[in-house]
């Protein structure tokens, strides 16, 4: 019988072991993302903006734990078959059976024997994390054994995460930090600690003789990446980076003449020679010298104290570091970052299979992060997600030609564009609240690209299209609309899905077969009128300008319908009867949005959105004139 990982493993109670420490080491979950760019004859360079996965957000309860309902291709997948079974040698996602007792800490101590049992052909994958991020880690468990690969291990920050991976089948040692089950938050003094882990974890696995290949939690691996590390048996290091630029178009490594972006640690991999080592154990020295450096840029400023000649004329790999050691920077159209994958769509243009995708480049901390696996369909969620007990309400977007393509493209253009957009889901989210169904969000058309400074609307030398469809979260604050606004001052919670919802593959077959659409039509013409009974089978009439009372009162008559879909939210809605909804709900609205960011050489150049731009007759996009203006329009 197969097993299903993200079920409860066993029915009696874990027993957990309290272990007290005196020492706290943090750890990055990933890393903060240096951009280094060259273009207009500049660099920009070292400019942090977002953390991975690590904004404030409350642990998920350990007895609510993940259950996917898709089959598991990795269900099976074994450690070496030479290893006797138990707790490091087990299959992936073999549970322990009912009535086992939790190992002692000690027995999650990282060592080489540990690591060992998961090595298969001298490598060895690596996460690591607190249980605030356990669904990243199961979503990045569940890519690894869906490609078939099993020789992987995931560092525990706590031991709430360790006991939560030992009880799903995941293979987990214990990092020893001791520290907090939730996401600490960006810049914290903790994360800032937490940086420092990885550096040691490197610093300790190196001398096990094994290639370590280090990943954050917040990227997922979508084609098993080994053989192509394998193509390069002389590097030493091969890092992915925050190149926005490509400097080939197919699979080679980067230019590294060229790539003159920061190395983005969040995925690299390493060889235990004689020159990583090295690296390694200045890299943590310099950490624990200085508190304040951050470890990505550490990590740069030591690779880069000399970079080049070339090895060879063939390999794309350079001589770096102490000139010694060789390293390779992986081609960004394949080993995405969050620009290069979900605003460039960079591999698809230049026809190519991504291996992994990074959500670097993205705003709203942790939710927008979760949000982006989700729109790109990456993300396994458990399957209450799939399901709404009041269903869900999905609409058709309508844009005018002229706003997608006519004219310039710069900030009114752009601003246009998107605002058209924000008035119909504004009207979504009301029709949603009234009927308590879920929205699904629309896709999301943009004219310039969301960055942190100021830029010319598209980066200079990208691959960026305009129009193109953005992230949510370079328009709404994803995280605000997540976040539990008190229900007095802000009404009822709306709650939301990505616009790639209901083409997931996970969507249960009885919610998709369960469909009415809803087609506005004018009030007076032909079989336009108030009434619930549907013209045809599935498809019901409803007159614009409906009032509260009438959505309710029609679309109530179909509440055991899962989705609702209305042929557009132009005029499908004249606005609420109960003003005090109403004003609760606009407070809701106004928060919604953010910012589009930046406009060159004003400063401040950001230019906020504005939910109900459409009642203000002199609105247009500008930046704020002084300090004192620059704040939310509420």
């Amino acid at each position: 019988m197969a097993w299903n990982p993200f079920q409860d493993a066993a029915n009696s109670k874990p027993l957990f072991v309290t272990i007290y420490a005196t020492v706290l080491v943090g750890i990055a979950l990933s890393s903060v993302y240096v951009f280094s760019a060259i273009y207009s004859g500049k660099t920009i360079y070292s400019i942090p903006w977002s953390s991975s996965s690590l904004s404030r957000v409350d642990a998920p309860q350990l007895e609510h734990a993940l259950n996917f309902s898709r089959p598991f291709a990795g269900v099976g997948v074994t450690g070496p078959a030479s290893q006797p079974q138990s707790i490091w040698t087990k299959p992936i996602w073999e549970v322990p059976p009912p009535g086992t007792k939790m190992p002692p800490l000690k027995a999650f101590r990282l060592t080489k024997e540990l690591v060992s049992h998961r090595v298969k052909d001298n490598i060895i994958i690596v996460t690591f994390g607190n249980y605030a991020f356990m669904d990243f880690i199961m979503n990045w468990v569940k890519h690894l054994t869906d490609l078939g690969l099993s020789n992987f291990l995931v560092g525990a920050m706590d031991t709430k995460l360790l006991e939560a991976l030992y009880w799903k089948g995941v293979p987990v040692f214990d990092m020893g930090s001791h520290m907090s089950t939730i996401d600490v938050g960006w810049g914290s003094p903790t994360f800032h600690k937490m940086g420092r882990e990885k550096v040691i974890l490197i610093d300790s696995m190196l001398p096990f003789g094994y290639e370590l290949l280090m990943c954050d939690t917040d990227m997922v691996w979508l084609k098993n990446p080994l053989p192509y590390f394998a193509r390069f048996p002389e590097a030493d290091i091969l890092t992915s980076s925050d190149q926005v630029v490509p400097t080939v178009v197919d699979d080679r490594l980067e230019n590294w003449q060229q790539a003159g972006a920061a190395y983005n640690i969040g995925i690299f991999h390493w060889r235990p020679t004689n020159s990583t080592k090295k690296l390694a154990k200045e890299w943590k020295e310099i950490l624990l010298a200085d508190e304040k450096i951050w470890d990505q840029n550490g990590f740069n400023e030591l690779v880069r104290k000399q970079l080049g000649p070339s090895v060879d004329e063939e390999s794309g790999l350079v001589y770096a570091y102490d000139g010694n050691l060789k390293l390779g920077i992986l081609p960004a159209s394949i080993f995405c970052s969050g620009h290069t994958y979900f605003v460039q769509v960079m591999h698809q243009q230049l026809r190519l299979e991504p291996y992994a995708v990074h959500t670097t480049f993205q705003y709203a901390g942790t939710e927008g992060k979760r949000h982006r696996l989700r729109e790109g369909l990456v993300f396994y969620d458990e399957p209450e997600y799939y399901d709404s007990p009041g269903g869900f309400l999905s609409f058709k977007p309508s844009i005018p030609k002229r706003l997608l393509l006519e004219g310039k493209h710069d900030v009114t253009s752009h601003f246009s564009l998107v605002n058209y957009q924000i008035k119909q889901i504004r009207t979504a989210l009301a029709i949603a609240s009234l009927l308590n169904r879920t929205l699904v969000m629309p896709p999301l058309w943009c004219r310039l690209d969301r960055l942190w400074f100021g830029h010319p609307g598209i980066l200079e030398g990208t691959m960026t299209r305009q129009p193109f469809l953005c992230p949510l979260d370079h328009v709404f604050e994803v995280n605000v609309m997540l976040k539990e606004l008190p229900e007095e001052e802000f009404g009822p919670a709306i709650h939301f899905k990505e616009y790639s919802f209901l083409d997931n593959s996970l969507l249960p077959k009885q919610i998709k077969e369960s469909w009415l659409d809803v087609q506005l039509c004018h009030s007076g013409s032909q079989d336009c009128h108030v009434t619930n009974k549907t013209s045809r089978p599935g498809v019901l009439r409803l007159p614009k300008h409906s009032s509260e009372e009438t959505l309710k009162t029609v679309l109530s008559s179909f509440k055991d319908v899962k989705v609702i879909q209305f042929s557009s939210m132009q005029d499908a809605f004249e606005g609420f009867s109960d003003k005090t909804r109403e004003t609760k709900f606009r407070n809701r609205m106004k928060r919604y949005v953010g910012i589009w960011c930046c406009v060159l050489d004003h400063t401040p150049g950001h230019i906020y959105y504005d939910m109900y731009w459409d009642e203000k007759p002199n609105w247009e996009p500008a930046p704020p004139k002084t300090p004192q203006d620059d704040h939310p329009p509420w």
